[in-house]
């Protein structure tokens, strides 16, 4: 039941040992005019690393993230790492923000202020929400996990003794990647105490063929197609990564592990491929934010943990995403904001199949990850979302 204040204070000799391997990389060889067909090209990550050899400053960004109260407390055995900002107001309402992967907490750095303090950010006071923000078990400070079984279920499980343990009975939700399909499970496991959940991602509205556009006309059909498109390239082209960390993630742990390039260049990739870009990420998300991440999985070892929640989730990759490990579906308000360039589009009606919905948006720019690439929409539509749904309830 303990909560411990946890700040962090990453050790130099860490760091100089991070500066000595980057220094001394071992570079692969490529084939000249691929771009990123074939993964993330030399020039680039060499570039990158450079960047974060010379330029980058962790201790900046170490105090950004110190700059939000953060704690530690067990659960299930294991260790999860959180960040906690109280809202000023009184009224707010308690939101759990969950991250997936390639990401980390720091996709949220930029929205938790607006968030839990609208009034100081020029919005208003009736918006408030007081936000947690844990990292998931195996991820970042959260890890590594030292047993197997933390898939998106059983972290479910841990979300509703965490707000207990911070004293919120009934509690908002929102997620991508891995964080949607863990919030969409909270509220299936625990409607009554789930105010609403709102997700950027939904593979269960993703069309799989032309079977699911029956019925669409003009732009919805048009989306439909696109979004059909964008799942089969996924699916052919993107899913690489899914399948090797779902059934071997500890033969790829030893490189991610012990070389940070190697690292970078495995978690940056993704960033570019689900991102609103054009050239490379820094087009859609800052730099030094995508190195803060990157130091999250790397200062921490959790390459190999981290990897685990895919092949505790199932290895059937190939096939099909995780949806919810429990098949009813969920009486939990529910809303969703599409962004156009994420790396699967749901379409509504598919939606309102397994869903409560009762909130959709389709965005104009951004990708898989808005609270890196477009803040300000994201924190507009949460605002939106729960506006008519608030009826926070304190322990």
């Amino acid at each position: 039941m303990t909560l411990s204040p946890f700040k962090i204070a990453v050790p130099q000799r860490d760091l100089d040992d991070l500066a000595a391997r980057l220094a001394n990389t071992r570079w692969p060889d490529e084939i000249d005019g691929v771009g990123w067909g074939l993964g993330t090209p030399l020039g680039y990550l060499q570039d990158l690393v450079e960047y974060w050899r010379l330029r980058y400053d962790w201790r900046t960004h170490e105090e950004r993230l110190n700059g939000f109260p953060g704690f530690m407390t067990n659960i299930d055995g294991a260790d999860v790492h959180f960040l906690h900002a109280r809202s000023p107001e009184p009224a707010a309402t308690p939101l759990v923000l969950t991250h997936g992967w390639p990401g980390s907490l720091v996709e949220f750095l930029d929205v938790i202020g607006p968030l839990s303090d609208p009034r100081a950010y020029g919005g208003e006071p009736e918006d408030a929400f007081h936000v947690v923000v844990p990292s998931l078990p195996g991820f970042g400070f959260s890890g590594p996990t030292r047993e197997a079984g933390w898939g998106a279920d059983r972290i479910a499980g841990a979300w509703p003794v965490l707000m207990s343990r911070l004293g919120y009975e009934r509690f908002g939700l929102h997620g991508g990647d891995w964080g949607a399909i863990v919030s969409r499970e909270v509220g299936v496991r625990c409607p009554e105490r789930v105010i609403g959940t709102h997700l950027t991602m939904l593979p269960s509205a993703v069309p799989r063929s032309e079977a699911d556009l029956d019925g669409l006309t003009g732009a919805e059909l048009a989306r439909g197609e696109a979004a059909l498109a964008r799942a089969r390239d996924f699916r052919t082209g993107e899913l690489g990564y899914a399948m090797i960390q779902s059934t071997k993630p500890q033969t790829l742990a030893y490189g991610l592990t012990d070389s940070p390039a190697g690292q970078l260049g495995w978690l940056v990739e993704k960033f570019k491929s689900s991102s609103d870009s054009r050239d490379a990420p820094e087009d859609a998300i800052d730099r030094d934010d995508l190195l803060t991440n990157a130091m999250l999985y790397w200062l921490t070892g959790t390459a190999n943990s981290s990897s685990r929640i895919y092949a505790a989730q199932g290895g059937a990759w190939a096939a099909e995403p995780p949806t919810s490990t429990v098949s009813s579906k969920p009486t939990v308000a529910t809303g969703v904001a599409v962004f156009p360039k994420d790396t699967a589009l749901p379409l509504r009606h598919l939606a309102e199949r397994t869903e409560n919905i009762v909130h959709w948006s389709i965005q104009d720019r951004g990708g898989h990850f808005p609270g890196l690439e477009v803040p300000d929409l994201l924190i507009e539509d949460l605002r939106t979302f729960f506006r008519p749904l608030r009826n926070p309830r304190v322990l």
